[in-house]
């Protein structure tokens, strides 16, 4: 068995890779504490770490977030000012893919949604609560990522790790068509993304790259048809491992794309969006791990733009455990 590369006892690294097994999932889930407008602006550090396959997570968030949107001239919402209280659960389990450690999701939201905005001139509030959009994901990593049980993972060192994932979006969450901001997109969307994480000693680099793919939406604002095209994403962390299994990253992501069409018009609102994000982890015990983060947009062309801030708990069980 390979030697650590880092000057600490062996219980110590033992419990550093397993907490790190622990937040593995659990940055699966807070994406989507953000405002539901925004598939984009997703931030996820240690989306493509390792864990052992057959075990089950349970996780719990909550998050608010603030802000506006950034519209173009044509568009009847102007001024826009949205609040947004979202609370998760989400389940996953890690899974043996043709030999490649894996990982598949289900996420379920509930959102409270209030604002104000200026429509076709006219000033307006909204205030509305329902279930979001539930997104399903399956996730490989198929370089440098062996399938490891549960005490395997222990002694486990990351160097080069490269992964792929591709996660859906179903039209099922809260949507009035009479109403420009909704909970709900009452669309599909598909987003394939691939992913590279590289360690060295206590610290590690993660990239990805993905877009969203959106179906129409054939009952927007007014009985209209709303197309729009792909919006790509990329994501970079940085993240320092302390003692103990804890760990923090300092995140930006990159959106672009996204024009939309409504009734074969189209609209002036390509997006070119960058975010910034915090996040930090901390194991509480061999089952339970919590996380706090938060973002805030640094340039928004057009789309949402809002600050962020949220916790999300963590719950592990099976194989073994």
């Amino acid at each position: 068995m390979k030697e650590s590369k880092l000057s600490i006892p062996t219980f110590q690294r033992r419990h550093h890779t397993f907490a790190l097994c622990l937040s593995f999932v659990l940055t699966a889930a807070l994406h989507l504490l953000a405002v539901s407008h925004a598939a984009a602006g997703e931030i996820e550090p240690r989306a493509y770490g390792n864990a052992p396959v057959g075990v089950n997570f349970l996780i719990a968030g909550y998050g608010h977030s603030q802000g506006g949107l950034s519209t173009d001239s044509s568009s009847p919402l102007m001024d826009a000012h949205i609040r947004v209280d979202k609370v998760i659960l989400a389940y996953a389990r890690t899974l043996d893919i043709f030999g490649n450690p894996g990982k598949l999701d289900v996420m379920l939201p509930y959102s409270d949604l209030s604002g104000n905005a200026m429509v076709f001139g006219a000033y307006r509030e909204r205030s509305v609560s329902g279930l979001d959009d539930p997104r399903l994901r399956i996730s490989v990593n198929f370089v440098g990522a062996p399938v490891l049980a549960v005490k395997e993972f222990a002694g486990w060192q990351q160097e080069l790790l490269v992964g792929a994932s591709i996660q859906v979006s179903a039209p099922f969450g809260q949507y009035d068509s009479d109403k420009l901001v909704n909970i709900g997109n009452n669309r599909w969307f598909v987003k394939p993304e691939i992913g590279i994480s590289r360690a060295w000693n206590r610290v590690t680099l993660e990239l990805s790259t993905g877009a969203f793919i959106f179906s129409d939406n054939t009952n927007y604002f007014g009985g209209k048809k709303l197309e729009q095209d792909p919006v790509s994403s990329s994501q970079a962390h940085v993240m320092y491992s302390f003692d103990r299994g804890m760990w923090a990253a300092l995140s930006a992501t990159y959106d672009y794309g996204g024009r939309s069409t409504v009734n074969g018009v189209k609209n002036n609102d390509l997006q070119s969006n960058s975010r910034l994000g915090a996040t930090f982890s901390m194991p509480i015990d061999r089952n339970n791990s919590a996380k706090l983060y938060a973002s805030r947009g640094v340039s928004t062309r057009s789309g949402t733009d809002y600050d962020l801030v949220g916790i999300a708990w963590q719950y592990r069980w099976g194989n073994g455990l």
